[in-house]
């Protein structure tokens, strides 16, 4: 039977379904007991069946084809009528071919008889025997095949109606539901302009924080159905609501002597402005552009042919569902917007350094509202380095230090005064529908003049409509960023987007407060387009008895907002300025680096059939050298001590136990920034 199903599956994605001729004669019994048990009609079919109704499925569910090609109908009448018609002419020919060897057949039987009437000599009567008994199987075998085809025709008739009703009703029900939701399209603008017309509305959504008309959720579970949260759940849920203060009013509300609250006017210098620093003027002209993407069209049938009897973890995937960086380089991106903690450095309130410290954890998503494509998975003990002193002032350093799990260890050092370091492990989730990636690990942030300390962890990315429709991702979650030397804490949330919210896509909220709770600022925004927050002067319960806070507050002030895309962005990857440069060749740099990886230069030149064979190379050599470090552990240690590790260690970071969050975690231990002025690698492996 799993015989039939492979069979079955093959013949409709384009395969040719293998035909054991040989087999069948081989199988064929020498002899014919009387308990002699046929393949029956049911088992001999299977296969048949699922190749002749799996293509009728496929069409009807799957849209997820190249775009060039047209869409199928979900099977069509007349195609269903003339297969079974078609089957119906064969199986007279079949019954037709039977009564002729049946005939025959008996025929010949009575030929055998009368021979075996006839004195003949002893030897040639055995031979005749045999004669006799293959003939009487070839008969049996005949009726067999002929009462299979018919059960086939009966299967084929009955179930082919019952699919096509099923069908039709599918497709009825899909074009009612994409006209339901036409209209509710049309209703919701038409909603929206009747809005915006009206006296006192909104003269443009993105002045609603301004307006007070901020409204955030709590309690929502990230991980939930989109498709479930409805517009009525999410203003129920709302937390807090802010209402906007003239800036002349009292800053210090009453019934609170002696509040700690900074004045306004006086972190006007350090907030105001903060996304509006002119972008690195660097010494080193970097490039502009890349080459532009390939129209490859991508057939995820010829993918799946690769998946069929091999392991999952030795099928390699085509980079057609890559971009031309490697996750070291995607990790080194969240450094884009590092001018949020040059600023930060300057602050002399902690409350106002978190809210830049919060404005620069939400900027590392902006670049992947656009990057639907996933990077390079690193190879073990591949590095990244981005040495820009003297244009951004940082040095930053990755390594791939696991590899299954897939697992990074990074560091950065700003001459401004801070110093980030972060492990971010990458588990996954196949939810049916979308993806939920979720990086694991904590960040750590610290700024070397105040000693103040930040941790966070990164929120839950989702890739929506992965079996049909396009690709799009989603950012979902909360975040609490802790300063662990003031207590000081802000927690953020990623409102989640749906499609019957009011709310605005890639919505961001949070809340900052100090170490007895209260709190002084409020952040607003978007995760790929800017950040705003707003100074806290007074707050109330909520008056209509749910369990809301007011908060008072001052004009918002900008925090952070992202950078225009470069021109041709969409035709080469939707990198940004910083993604353009990340891959671009240099001097100097370890032989582990990522730019001087074989498979992701060549795709980045436009040739992904290369790319493709160099990429199966390389993990191909990787199995390898790990097949070398577990038989070399095996030999050195224990069993118990080889079940726990292959032998690896990192060549640039150590594991070390994280005092803040009680966790093993990658520190760099130095050495990489000496080795690379000596120009020395003698100790970097050969991974490419």
């Amino acid at each position: 039977m799993g015989t039939g199903k492979f069979t079955g599956l093959c013949q409709p994605l384009g395969y040719p379904m293998p035909v054991p001729k040989q087999q069948r004669s081989d199988q064929l019994p020498t002899e014919a007991p009387e308990d002699m048990v046929l393949p029956s009609a049911a088992h001999t079919l299977e296969a048949l069946w699922l190749g002749w109704l799996q293509p009728f499925v496929f069409l009807s569910s799957d849209d997820s084809g190249d775009d060039d090609e047209e869409p199928a109908a979900p099977a069509d009448n007349s195609d269903l009528y003339h297969t079974l018609k078609t089957l119906s002419l064969k199986l007279d020919d079949l019954s037709t071919c039977n009564d002729l060897i049946a005939k025959h057949g008996a025929a010949l039987q009575r030929s055998l008889n009368e021979l075996d009437s006839l004195k003949i000599p002893s030897e040639s009567g055995e031979k005749l025997k045999v004669v006799n008994e293959r003939a009487t199987l070839f008969r049996i075998t005949s009726n067999a095949m002929i009462n299979a085809c018919k059960d086939f025709l009966e299967l084929a008739e009955i179930h082919s109606r019952k699919w096509q009703r099923a069908l039709n009703y599918e497709q009825e029900q899909r074009v009612h539901l994409e006209e339901t939701i036409e209209q509710l399209a049309k209703q919701h603008n038409s909603l929206e302009r009747a809005f915006c017309n009206t006296p006192g509305g909104p003269a443009s959504s993105s002045k609603s924080f301004s307006e007070g008309s901020f409204l955030t959720s709590k309690g929502e579970n990230s991980e939930e159905d989109e498709d479930t949260e409805y517009f009525d759940a999410m203003e129920d849920s709302t937390s807090f609501i802010t209402v906007i203060t003239e800036a002349k009013e009292d800053r210090k509300p009453e019934g609170e002597p002696g509040t700690t609250s900074v004045d306004w006017t006086s972190a006007d210098n350090v907030l105001d402005g903060a996304s509006f620093m002119p972008k690195d003027s660097c010494k080193v002209k970097r490039r502009v552009r890349i080459p532009d993407k390939p129209n490859y069209s991508l057939n995820l049938w010829s993918i799946m042919k690769n998946c069929i009897g091999r392991e999952l973890s030795r099928i390699p995937m085509p980079v057609n569902f890559n971009e031309p960086l490697s996750m070291l380089q995607r990790l080194t991106e969240d450094l884009e917007y590092h001018h949020l903690l040059d600023k930060a450095v300057n602050c002399t309130s902690s409350v106002e350094q978190m809210c830049l410290v919060a404005a620069f954890s939400v900027s590392s998503y902006s670049t992947t509202v656009h990057r639907i494509a996933k990077p390079f998975n690193p190879m073990l003990g591949e590095t990244f380095e981005l040495d820009r002193l003297e244009d951004m002032g940082l040095r930053s350093l990755c390594e791939q230090v696991s590899h299954h799990p897939p697992s990074a260890a990074h560091h950065v050092f700003s001459k401004h005064g801070w110093s980030l370091w972060q492990e971010i492990t990458i588990a996954s989730k196949f939810r049916g529908k979308y993806i939920s990636i979720m990086p694991l690990g904590a960040i750590h942030l610290e700024f070397q003049a105040s000693g103040n300390h930040y941790v966070w962890r990164k929120s839950t990315s989702t890739v929506h409509n992965i079996i049909v429709g396009k690709l799009w991702i989603d950012q979902s979650g909360d975040i609490e960023i802790v300063n662990h030397k003031t207590k000081d804490r802000c927690q953020l949330k990623f409102v989640p987007y749906s499609y019957f919210s009011k709310e605005a896509a890639r919505k961001v909220t949070g809340v900052v407060s100090d170490s007895q709770g209260k709190a002084h600022y409020v952040l607003s925004g978007s995760w790929d387009e800017q950040m705003e927050c707003s100074k806290i002067v007074h707050s109330s319960p909520s008056s209509d008895g749910k369990q809301k806070t007011v908060y008072q507050t001052l004009p918002a002030k900008l925090l952070w907002r992202k950078y225009p895309l470069p021109e041709n962005a969409e035709n080469m990857y939707y990198f940004s300025e910083l993604a353009l440069t990340l891959n671009e060749q240099e001097e100097g740099v370890a032989p582990t680096d990522s730019r001087l990886r074989p498979d992701q230069r060549l795709m980045e030149r436009g040739r992904w059939d290369e790319a493709n064979t160099e990429k199966q190379r390389l993990e191909e050599k990787q199995r390898l050298n790990r097949r070398r470090r577990l038989e070399s552990c095996t030999a050195g240690c224990g069993g118990e001590e080889e079940k726990e590790s292959d032998g690896y260690s990192p060549l640039w970071f150590e594991k070390r136990l994280d005092p803040l969050t009680g966790e093993m975690a990658c520190i760099y231990k130095g050495g990489y920034w000496e080795a690379k002025e000596k120009k020395d690698w003698h100790m970097c492996p050969n991974i490419f």
